[in-house]
C-alpha cells in the first residue's frame, strides 16, 4: 500500500511540474523622474527568443494587442499617450488576416505622469499582452503591478 502510495505521490508532482504554464515574457516595472518635475513609469518586457509581444498599436481582427490601464489617482495625472521603445516589426499574418505589430527580444511601454510636487504616491495598474511564436500562440495574460513614482 505503501509503495501505491508513493508511486501515486510522485505521478501527480511530476504532472504538476509539466503542467506549468509557460510564460516565455519577464516584466519589470520602474519610475523615471524627469527634470521638468513629471515621471516616467516603464513597463520593460524581456522576450525569450523565438516569441514576440504584440504592440498596442496591431490592427483590429489580429492578435491581442498589448494594453497598459492605470487605475485613478488624483496625485498622478497620466500626461500624452503610451509610448512604446523597441525594434517594431511589421508583417502580414496569414492566421489573423491582418498586418500585425510586434517585438522580439524587448520592448519598454512608457507612460509620463504629471505628478503633485513634493508628494509621494504610487501608480498600480494592468498590463495585458499577448504572446506567440512560429508555432502557436499562448492565451492573452493580465498581471497588475504598482510603482512608487
Amino acid at each position: 500500500m505503501k509503495k501505491i502510495v508513493l508511486l501515486f505521490s510522485a505521478f501527480l508532482i511530476t504532472f504538476a511540474c509539466l503542467a506549468q504554464t509557460k510564460n516565455p515574457v519577464s516584466l519589470t516595472y520602474s519610475s523615471v523622474k524627469k527634470a521638468d518635475g513629471t515621471v516616467d513609469v516603464v513597463v520593460a518586457a524581456t522576450i525569450e527568443k523565438g516569441w514576440h509581444i504584440y504592440s498596442k498599436n496591431t490592427d483590429k481582427g489580429g492578435p491581442i494587442p498589448t494594453s497598459i490601464t492605470y487605475k485613478i489617482n488624483p496625485l498622478a495625472k497620466a500626461n500624452g499617450k503610451l509610448l512604446e521603445n523597441g525594434k517594431v516589426e511589421k508583417v502580414f499574418d496569414k492566421t489573423f488576416g491582418v498586418n500585425v505589430l510586434y517585438y522580439s527580444n524587448s520592448v519598454q511601454f512608457v507612460q509620463n505622469f504629471k505628478v503633485k510636487p513634493n508628494i509621494k504616491t504610487k501608480v498600480s495598474g494592468t498590463i495585458e499582452y499577448m504572446v506567440c511564436d512560429d508555432e502557436m500562440c499562448l492565451p492573452p495574460k493580465k498581471q497588475s503591478f504598482e510603482v512608487s513614482l
